[in-house]
């Protein structure tokens, strides 16, 4: 894939999935809306096409929605929509990393998950008082 001048650096394009994708199923949906940029879809169409649950779907459109990559139109059907070409080069840059090296994409989604989640730990680990 040849760099242009909306492409992001590697260490931005790293950061971008880790801010913007909170799961692999948030990619799962962002690629599917991506790759049929012009149809809208219901949650229900997401759930049977992915083999999802609502709960799962409905909150990657959340998120998705929240990143600014999709539109929930007020009829309830949800479709890509970038807000920025910034964004735009992103996904088409996501799309071409996860065919060519889809583990090092989930792994920098799921990093994020696990980084969470051992902070939440570490929250409650008991510590002896000092002597």
């Amino acid at each position: 894939m040849a760099m242009d001048q909306n492409t992001p650096p590697e260490s931005d394009f790293a950061e971008m999935v880790e801010s913007i994708l909170d799961s692999v199923w948030s990619l799962e949906v962002l690629l599917l809306l991506h790759n049929q940029a012009q149809r809208e879809w219901t949650t229900a169409d997401l759930v049977t096409e992915l083999r999802s649950s609502e709960l799962v779907v409905s909150q990657s459109i959340r998120s998705l929605v929240e990143a600014g990559l999709a539109v929930a139109d007020n009829d309830g059907s949800i479709r890509y929509s970038p807000v920025s070409a910034d964004l735009a080069a992103f996904v088409d840059r996501l799309e071409y990393e996860y065919r060519a090296r889809p583990t090092s994409v989930r792994r920098l989604i799921v990093g994020r998950s696990n980084s969470k989640l051992q902070s939440f730990s570490d929250a409650f680990v008991l510590r002896k008082p000092p002597k």
